[in-house]
């Protein structure tokens, strides 16, 4: 494996060297970065020319300047990276660590969400084949990876933000009746068609459903809860307990009572760790938020070791996904605390351009909520694009699994549904599923170009755009260089963790 991993990397040294080369050559012939310097009638014009001269390296051959960017790139070895500098003079390492961590924020965010989702929504089609939820779930996810980007991006900022915030702005926000009645059948009709079951079971899901909708939505109302949302803790208690059952049913069975019971008192010590931090977590930093979150995953994989017994690894998988829903909840307690305060400091929350607010002043969580409104447009479209192959993907490799010799032999030996699909159908699909996740990842660094420029975001995609459109080549050489890398070593990860997936996948 070792001997596998340096041939690819060597491989794949030349490929970036090849491709920086055609790059950097089809940049610099891709128009005159003296346009607009020609046609200036300003008195320094000949001073401004000479400047960008300078700063460009233009009095220089070709090769001479693609040489000194190799050069600059590979004193990143040692720490030194020098990327020169754009047209203006700016440094470029400067705007791409900028440009970075704006784009890597977004695009790790909508990739995750659309791997869990879109690898969840594949399961569910995949069992329930040719039924009623898998002909609407293939029709959305056509319809979402076919939508324009652009399109997509106006529709969102209509309804989602400036609709909104419209009905946000009202003294009393509420839902109306034709509202309430239309969520709840449209809530009641997709859960029913997740559960399935028998006809009786399907109704009595549906109307359960929509009863509850019925109920809770005027309650809400009641509450004003879109201006002062709260989330009592009894609310965090049922929902840690809930996810440690979930999570128990799925992973060992609810008659591993190991698992169940370390999954319980890990939703216990949620519960007391909210109290014994609250006026710590009032207005913290990032630096608190993670030792906590180090401590918590400690105890939770503590738990789940002591009282596994032998069944210690799904038992701390239990545990830990309990943390983790746990502790996520006490954040969106904060968050509903101090979102009067930020509405009163923004008045309209859903925000259509830019990644933050500019000169925002405001506590950390209000911070928080900030950059996250901001965020909030921009990953939901990424994420419905990206899902659309995620979850085909997934159920196209678990019913080319389920055909498999070994999955009927899995059941001729009287393993429950549950073992069979998740440790024998899942895990010999992930493979094709790891490729996907790969490139995807490397693809939205990318490929979120109109997505960024949609949205105002000065992110990796902007950074590429405005090099092209100043035929300047630094700035794009700093884009490939962070891209090509990416989908390279993404790449890499893919086929190493083939053999881990495959235990018959062999170099």
């Amino acid at each position: 494996m070792l001997k596998f991993i340096l041939r690819r990397f060597g491989s794949s040294f030349l490929v970036l060297l090849g491709a920086s080369l055609l790059l950097f050559i089809l940049t610099i012939n891709s128009g005159d970065p003296l346009k607009d310097l020609r046609e200036s009638n300003a008195d320094n014009r000949e001073f401004l020319i000479e400047q960008r001269i300078d700063y460009m390296g233009l009095d220089q051959p070709w090769y001479t300047r693609y040489w000194d960017w190799l050069t600059g790139v590979g004193k990143c070895v040692i720490g030194q990276c020098d990327l020169g500098t754009n047209r203006s003079g700016q440094q470029v390492i400067d705007l791409l660590g900028l440009a970075a961590s704006s784009t890597l924020r977004l695009v790790v965010l909508a990739t995750v969400i659309a791997m869990v989702f879109g690898v969840l929504i594949g399961i569910l089609t995949a069992i329930r084949q040719y039924s009623g939820i898998d002909y609407v779930v293939t029709f959305l996810t056509f319809l979402f990876f076919s939508l324009p980007v652009f399109w997509a991006a106006v529709l969102l900022k209509e309804y989602l933000a400036i609709g909104f915030n419209d009905w946000l702005s009202n003294p009393d926000p509420g839902f109306s009746w034709p509202t309430i009645i239309a969520v709840g059948l449209i809530l009641g009709l997709a859960l029913q068609a997740m559960l399935a079951g028998s006809a009786r079971r399907r109704l009595f899901t549906f109307l359960g459903t929509f009863a509850f909708t019925c109920v809770v939505l005027p309650y809400l109302d009641w509450l004003n809860f879109a201006r002062y949302p709260q989330m009592p803790p009894v609310v965090l208690l049922l929902v840690g307990v809930a996810a440690a059952v979930g999570a128990t049913v799925l992973g060992a069975g609810l008659k591993n009572r190991r698992v169940l019971y370390a999954g319980l008192v890990t939703a216990g010590l949620g519960m007391v760790a909210y109290y014994a931090t609250y006026n710590l977590l009032w207005d913290p930093n990032w630096l608190v938020i993670l030792i906590l979150a180090v401590v918590a995953l400690g105890v939770a994989v503590l738990v789940g070791r002591l009282m596994g017994g032998y069944s210690k690894v799904a038992a701390t998988i239990v545990t830990v996904f309990t943390a983790v829903i746990m502790g996520g909840l006490t954040i969106v307690g904060h968050l509903f605390r101090s979102w009067p305060g930020y509405l009163d400091i923004v008045g309209r929350p859903i925000a259509t351009i830019g990644s933050q607010t500019p000169n925002f002043s405001g506590t950390f969580w209000e911070d928080f909520l900030d950059k996250g409104t901001q965020l909030l447009l921009p990953t939901i479209l990424l994420a419905l694009i990206s899902l659309a192959s995620y979850s085909r993907y997934t159920r196209a490799s678990m019913l080319e699994v389920s055909q498999q010799d070994y999955i009927r032999t899995a059941r001729a030996k009287g393993l429950n549904e549950r073992q069979v699909i998740l440790k024998h159908a899942f895990r010999n699909s992930l493979i094709p599923i790891t490729t996907i996740m790969a490139f995807d990842f490397a693809g939205l660094i990318g490929g979120a170009v109109i997505t960024e420029q949609v949205f105002g975001w000065q992110g990796m995609g902007n950074l590429f755009r405005v090099g092209l459109e100043q035929v300047d080549p630094a700035p794009v050489m700093a884009f490939f260089l962070v891209t090509g890398t990416a989908a390279v070593l993404f790449n890499l990860l893919a086929d190493v963790l083939y053999a881990v997936l495959d235990p018959r996948i062999r170099v």
